[in-house]
């Protein structure tokens, strides 16, 4: 499973939508970061469908990307809808 990311991918998202490659704490490099790894997680499950640990955990990334999502909603709104737009997350 190819949920393993290098160092220069890590930052690349990071500096895509967290502002700076070392800003690894900001909200939207983590959801953009748990938005790769889900995706990446869920092409796996497509294949292996009875890889029960996998499932685990996606459903635990989902929860904690959701979380997130909630936090940035509450805290600035408009920095929630732009990035849920960049992702293709919602509808």
């Amino acid at each position: 499973m190819s949920a393993y990311l290098t160092q220069e991918q890590k930052d690349q998202i990071f500096a895509t939508y967290g502002g700076s490659a070392t800003n690894t704490g900001s909200v939207e490099g983590q959801i953009a970061l748990f938005t790769h790894r889900i995706t990446a997680m869920s092409q796996h499950l497509q294949t292996n469908r009875k890889d029960h640990g996998c499932k685990t955990a996606l459903l635990s990334l989902v929860g904690k990307r959701k979380r997130l999502l909630t936090y940035l909603a509450k805290k600035d709104i408009q920095k929630y809808r732009d990035l849920i737009e960049k992702l293709g997350i919602r509808k």
